[in-house]
């Protein structure tokens, strides 16, 4: 996709809807932007002052500003440039009588004594915290506990953690705990231990995300598995999983170092076509295939990744220790062997607190950020469009910053606007936009395309999604045989969440005639839709198309026929299905199973409910506690392919996971 830029974006606050957008009549006593602006000072003048030094008595006069609050403070604590300066900067505080420590600043002190291996100290502060010693600080999250022991490298405290907080939940904890434990495991070498836990996690029911899928890519390129990594990273599209920077950043870098340019280059057109600027640690890979002419007209991308030379820097002048000085030197402008070298840092920018603060956009918030003199860069201006909560700011802030000295819009900021439209409904605004670029022959990607027609499910604009996904081709190009199923998967779930169940069944059939069947997790999608609207007609008519077609029903469809079934007060049904997932070889999970017994019993039929009892207790512990599997998104079949290729590559030794059997306690099937 070739880089442009949008020259033409003008007048567009003017289209905003007058309903949507508005100023607050509310009288505000302080300006947030300035606000913003006098804390990022203030940031920076601590990281200046802890990189130097200075001694004590000028940190705590720069503490005993009246500026300084919490946020300040757990801010300059993430900046600090190691965990000693963070505590320096902690103890430096107890001297400013003024100060309170906030959960901010607390959870801020927790991360450092974590990175510095502190861990008593750390389990200190946690039950301090969660005894209610700090005013209005709640008790610690189990998810920041985990977070803090892995950072401190405490593997016992990260398990102890977990089973705490396992034993408080009905089912599996969220995604990211598997993901801190299983990253945990690949950065201590326990490979199969990592393994391992991606098994239980799919038999748990977790559903793995895009950072799992990370996790799995980077284990797998540090031992130089490349093509297993290449294969699941190119299975993540047919899954519904988003393609992440830094995938493509380990990927396109792993390739490069082993010479496999070709390879490099197909990846960088994906990362173009998925919509996703690139970071700045592929630079020198991007040199490299300059160097080797691999990057043909891609070379503006090598344009982006070097520094701006608009953005200054701010640091210490040298400083000089004035007893060595003689009047001699001091002429001369000479330096003594003992002065402080001088240093540069990039100036403190949150974008999600200058977003916060420009929320109420007004002529003083807007006044102040033009006096500010930022340098807008599309990167920057991409992370607030995405930071900001309410759609009429962000098309606010769209308009304004495309009439900035040396600014343009170009392909990656207006798809980043376009999908915060869409999230929200802003159907007119997304249209002219659209109409804008294909004015201006630029392509956006295929990915912005399918979260548009995702988001407008969200916002329950079937009509909008299906004129997307007619002039699909129009707006990204030619689309391959993968992308038009998952385009049309996202546009039947959709029309689902619309409840436009005709114009569903219309592009089912239109799917079909084209060629592009369905794969079983749309299916299921639709056959638990269809389920829970008491359309039994339609869902025996897809699940008779399963049949017919090359797909085998699996056994998280039959567990979508038996809870919807359930749901429906149609037990009889569910029964059926119930049968037909045994004579298939399939067994349903302990919840499915639950339920439908349950519905049985409900309409009086005792002797199938023991007879699905007595099944189960056949089986004994084999029964499953989940059964993977996902609606619209991933399939069983998928995520077996997923375990298979991560597996081969370390092999599971038994012998291993003796240590952590106390807490490794999935059923053996």
């Amino acid at each position: 996709m070739k880089f442009r830029r949008l020259y033409i974006i003008n007048k567009f606050s003017k289209n905003f809807p007058s309903q949507a957008c508005h100023f607050s009549g509310t009288t505000r006593d302080v300006n947030k932007v300035d606000l913003y602006l006098e804390r990022a000072k203030l940031i920076d003048s601590i990281r200046l002052c802890l990189r130097s030094y200075s001694p004590e008595s000028s940190l705590v006069n720069l503490l005993s500003c009246p500026g300084v609050g919490s946020f300040v403070v757990a801010n300059a604590l993430h900046s600090a440039p190691s965990p000693d300066s963070a505590l320096y900067l902690i103890e430096a505080l107890r001297k400013v009588p003024h100060f309170t420590h906030t959960k901010h600043t607390l959870h801020a002190l927790a991360k450092v004594l974590a990175k510095s291996g502190q861990t008593g100290k750390l389990r200190a502060l946690v039950d301090a915290m969660n005894s209610g010693k700090f005013v209005n600080v709640f008790p610690v999250s189990f998810m920041d506990r985990m977070r803090w022991y892995v950072a401190a490298g405490n593997l016992d405290e990260v398990i102890s953690v977990w089973e705490e907080w396992r034993a408080t939940l009905d089912k599996h904890p969220c995604t990211e705990s598997y993901n801190l434990v299983m990253k945990f495991f690949v950065d201590k070498g326990l490979d199969s231990d990592a393994v391992k836990l991606l098994c239980r996690m799919i038999e748990e029911g977790a559903l793995p995300n895009c950072r799992t899928y990370t996790i799995i890519i980077e284990h797998l390129v540090r031992f130089e598995y490349l093509d297993s990594a290449l294969e699941i990273f190119q299975m993540l599209p047919l899954m519904r999983v988003r393609r992440t920077l830094k995938q493509y950043s380990t990927l396109v870098k792993a390739f490069a170092r082993t010479d496999q340019l070709e390879t490099a280059k197909i990846l960088l057109h994906e990362m173009q076509a998925d919509g996703i600027l690139p970071g700045r640690a592929m630079l020198l890979s991007l040199q490299k295939m300059k160097e080797f002419g691999f990057l043909d007209d891609k070379e503006e991308l090598l344009l982006e990744l070097m520094p701006d030379e608009r953005i200054k820097s701010i640091g210490y002048s040298v400083i000089s220790h004035e007893d060595d000085i003689d009047d001699e030197d001091e002429g001369s402008g000479s330096v003594n062997q003992d002065d402080v070298a001088e240093f540069q840092l990039k100036p403190w920018l949150d974008p999600a607190a200058l977003a916060s603060a420009l929320q109420q956009w007004g002529p003083e918030e807007v006044s102040a950020l033009q006096d500010a003199n930022f340098v807008w860069t599309n990167r920057l201006a991409c992370k607030l469009i995405r930071k900001f909560n309410s759609p009429e700011t962000a098309w606010l802030f769209f308009c304004w910053v495309a009439h900035q000295p040396g600014y343009v819009h170009d392909v990656y900021t207006i798809s980043r606007m376009i999908t915060k439209l869409a999230r929200h409904g802003c159907v007119q605004l997304v249209d002219q936009l659209l109409f804008k670029i294909k004015k201006e022959d630029m392509i956006l990607s295929f990915s912005t395309i399918r979260l548009v027609i995702d988001f407008y499910g969200f916002s329950r604009k079937g009509d909008a999604a299906l004129n997307i996904f007619r002039n699909a081709k129009t707006i990204c190009g030619p689309l391959s045989q993968n992308s038009q199923l998952v385009l049309y998967s996202s546009l039947l779930r959709t029309l689902a969440k619309c409840e436009m169940n005709g114009e569903a069944m219309d592009i089912l059939e239109e799917m079909i005639m084209q060629g592009i069947f369905p794969d079983l997790q749309t299916f299921s999608g639709l056959i638990h839709h269809y389920a829970l609207q008491g359309d039994m007609k339609t869902v025996q008519r897809l699940f008779g198309l399963v049949r017919q077609s090359d797909l085998e029903p699996d056994a998280y469809m039959f567990k979508i026929l038996i809870c919807a079934y359930c749901k429906c007060g149609r037990a009889a049904l569910a029964l059926r299905a119930f049968e037909d997932m045994r004579n298939s070889g399939f067994m349903t999970d302990a919840a499915s199973k639950e339920m439908l017994v349950k519905s049985l019993w409900k309409e009086g039929k005792l002797r199938e409910a023991a007879a699905v009892e007595e099944v189960s207790e056949d089986i004994g512990d084999n029964i499953p506690l989940a059964l993977p599997g996902h609606l619209y998104t991933v399939s069983a079949a998928d995520l077996t392919r997923i375990h298979k290729i991560y597996s081969r590559c370390f092999t599971v030794s038994e012998d291993k996971f003796e240590t952590h059997e106390s807490w490794w306690h999935h059923g053996k099937k």
